[in-house]
């Protein structure tokens, strides 16, 4: 059998490994997962019990809360999109006065961490300063 290419859950998993490891071991890396993606009647009904239970149109892929800040960090491929509701989602965080990046590559995630004021235990090799 051949697997899928699945380019934003492979990026996924190499951000979340980095983040354990960057970040201090009090931080949480989280991600919730926001759709079902089973088609047909089923999965439309499983979808609208996720969003009875409080799943949030355009939620970000991960979110890290560490030492009093929040991140969210929303996860595409190189070619990949915001969908309008993930573009509201950004408004209302950014609102807000939390983090929001983007991030296509896991140079742009240990730069958003930077860019958002995480101390880390690594340099990003972005060459943006780690705090």
């Amino acid at each position: 059998m051949t697997r899928r290419k699945t380019p934003e859950a492979d990026l996924q998993r190499a951000v979340v490994t980095a983040l354990r490891f960057a970040l201090p071991k009090s931080a949480i890396v989280h991600h919730s997962a926001n759709e079902v993606t089973e088609a047909g009647p089923r999965g439309a009904r499983r979808q609208a019990i996720l969003v009875g239970m409080g799943v949030y149109p355009g939620f970000a892929d991960l979110v890290i809360l560490c030492e009093g800040r929040a991140l969210f960090l929303e996860l595409k491929s190189p070619t990949g999109r915001l969908t309008p509701a993930q573009e509201a989602f950004r408004v209302a965080v950014l609102a807000q006065g939390f983090g929001w990046a983007l991030v296509r590559t896991l140079d742009d995630a240990l730069g958003a961490l930077a860019d958002h004021g995480f101390a880390t235990r690594v340099a990003s090799p972005t060459g943006r300063a780690a705090p």
